[in-house]
C-alpha cells in the first residue's frame, strides 16, 4: 500500500511525502529509521485518470474463497500440532504465492508479535477477513480452540464456495448464448444492414414499413454505436451507486426477491446462507445475539439484514429465535418448523446446518431448472430477431423483382 506522511526533520523543518509499506505500522517503522519526527501517516488517495484505471483494474491482487480456505486448514493444522501462532504465519507467509495475501499475512505476524490479539489483527484486513471470520477467531481465542474453528471456517467456506460456483457455472452455458445473440444481431445492424440500404436506394423505389423501421434502426445504432456500450455501463453504475445509499438498496433488494424464478432462487441462497453461517457460529461457541448481528452484515440482502437485526432485539427481550421467524414473509414454515424443534430439542446448530443442506440442493435443481429453460428462450430469440431482419431484408427484394419484371414487359 502506498501511504502519505507529514514529518519534521532533525532541524525542524516539515516533510512531507510518499512511501510504500505493508500496513501504517510498518511505514512508521520506516519513517523512525530516517530520524524522523511523524506528525501524519494515511493511506494515500489516488487521484486522476491513473487512479481510477488502478482501482478498476480486474487483474489487481485480491484475497480470494480459496486462499482464505488454504490458509485457514493449514494453520488450523499447525496450531493443532503445538506449533506457535506467529512461527505459523510465517512458515505459510513465505509459500503463498498471493502477493496481496502474502502482504496480509506479513502484517498479522508484525502486529501478533507487538502483542495484538489475532482477531484484533484479522480487522485491519477486511478485505480479506470478514466479520463471520474476525468473529469465530475471536471465539476461539477466547475458549482455547483456535484450531478447531479454524477447521470449522475452512469447511464453511468451501461450502459458500460450492454453492456460489453451482450458480456461477449453471450460468455461464446462458450467458454465452445470450452475449453470442446480442453480437450477432450487432453486427448485422451496424456491418451488414447499411450496405443493403445503398443498394435499394439506387433502385428508387418505395421501400416497405419493416424495412424503413430497420434501416433507421441500422443508421442510428452506426452513428451513435457507443451508446450501446454507454447505456448498460451507465445503468451498472446507477445501481451499484444506488446500492451504497441504504433506502435504494432496501427497495432493490426487496424487488429482487420478488422476481418471477429469480426471486425465488435468490430466496433460497439467502436461506442457505444464512442457516450454514448460524449454524457454524453457534457451534463455535459465539453467543446467539452476536452472531445474528455478524449473519446480518454478511447475508447479502438487506431485506434479509434489516429483518434479522430485528429478530435480534427480539431475542434480547427474550424471545425465542423461531417467534420473530414466524412472522417473516421470507422463511417459509418448513424452515421455521425445523428451527423450533432445533431450539426444543438443543441441538439448533445441527438443524441449521440439515436445513443449509437441503437448500443447497434446491438451489442446484432451481438453477439447473433455469438453465434448461434459459437456453431454448436464448434460441428462439435469436430466431426471432435475426428471422426478422431477413424477412425485412427480404420484402424490398420482391418488390424490385416485380419493377425489373414490369419493364421487361
Amino acid at each position: 500500500m502506498m501511504f502519505a506522511y507529514k514529518a519534521k526533520l532533525a532541524s525542524g523543518a516539515l516533510t512531507e511525502g510518499v512511501l510504500e509499506a505493508v500496513d501504517a505500522r510498518t511505514a512508521m517503522a520506516q519513517l523512525r529509521s530516517q530520524r524522523l519526527n511523524i506528525i501524519e501517516v494515511a493511506p494515500a488517495k489516488e487521484g486522476g485518470v491513473f487512479g481510477v484505471l488502478k482501482n478498476l483494474n480486474p487483474f489487481k491482487p485480491k484475497v480470494g474463497s480459496k486462499d482464505l480456505v488454504i490458509f485457514s486448514r493449514q494453520l488450523s493444522t499447525l496450531v493443532a500440532a503445538g506449533v506457535p501462532i506467529v512461527q505459523g504465519l510465517s512458515m505459510m507467509g513465505a509459500q503463498i504465492e498471493n502477493k496481496r495475501f502474502k502482504e496480509v499475512v506479513q502484517g498479522l505476524v508484525q502486529d501478533i508479535e507487538s502483542g495484538m490479539a489475532i482477531n484484533e489483527s484479522l480487522k485491519k484486513y477486511p478485505d480479506a477477513f470478514s466479520d463471520l471470520y474476525v468473529a469465530m477467531i475471536r471465539a476461539g481465542e477466547l475458549g482455547g480452540v483456535l484450531d478447531v474453528i479454524l477447521e470449522r471456517l475452512s469447511a464453511y467456506l468451501e461450502s459458500a464456495e460450492e454453492l456460489k460456483h453451482k450458480v456461477k457455472s449453471a450460468m455461464i452455458y446462458p450467458g454465452v448464448m445470450a452475449g453470442i445473440a446480442v453480437g450477432v444481431t450487432a453486427f448485422l445492424m451496424i456491418a451488414i444492414i447499411p450496405k443493403f440500404k445503398d443498394i435499394f436506394e439506387s433502385f428508387g423505389a418505395d421501400l416497405p414499413m419493416p424495412t424503413k423501421v430497420l434501416l433507421g434502426m441500422s443508421a442510428t445504432m452506426t452513428k451513435h454505436f457507443y451508446v450501446l456500450i454507454i447505456i448498460p455501463v451507465g445503468i451498472w453504475q446507477g445501481l451499484k451507486r444506488a446500492y451504497k445509499i441504504e433506502q435504494y438498496a432496501y427497495k432493490l433488494d426487496e424487488i429482487a426477491l420478488k422476481l418471477p424464478i429469480f426471486g425465488d432462487i435468490l430466496r433460497k441462497v439467502a436461506i442457505a446462507k444464512f442457516c450454514r453461517t448460524l449454524a457454524t457460529m453457534i457451534k463455535s461457541g459465539v453467543n446467539i445475539v452476536e452472531a445474528l448481528e455478524t449473519v446480518a452484515k454478511a447475508s447479502g440482502n438487506k431485506v434479509i439484514e434489516r429483518f434479522i437485526m430485528e429478530s435480534k432485539k427480539s431475542i434480547q427481550e427474550g424471545m425465542r429465535l423461531v417467534e420473530p421467524l414466524k412472522k417473516s414473509k421470507v422463511f417459509p414454515a418448513m424452515v421455521v418448523q425445523m428451527i423450533a424443534i432445533g431450539e426444543e430439542s438443543g441441538n439448533l446448530d445441527s438443524m441449521l446446518s440439515k436445513i443449509a443442506d437441503f437448500y443447497d440442493g434446491e438451489v442446484d435443481s432451481a438453477v439447473k431448472g433455469l438453465t434448461s429453460m434459459i437456453e431454448p428462450l436464448v434460441i428462439v430469440f435469436m430466431g426471432l430477431v435475426i428471422g426478422g431482419i431477413v424477412i425485412a431484408m427480404f420484402l424490398p427484394m420482391f418488390q424490385i423483382s416485380q419493377l425489373a419484371g414490369d419493364v421487361g414487359e
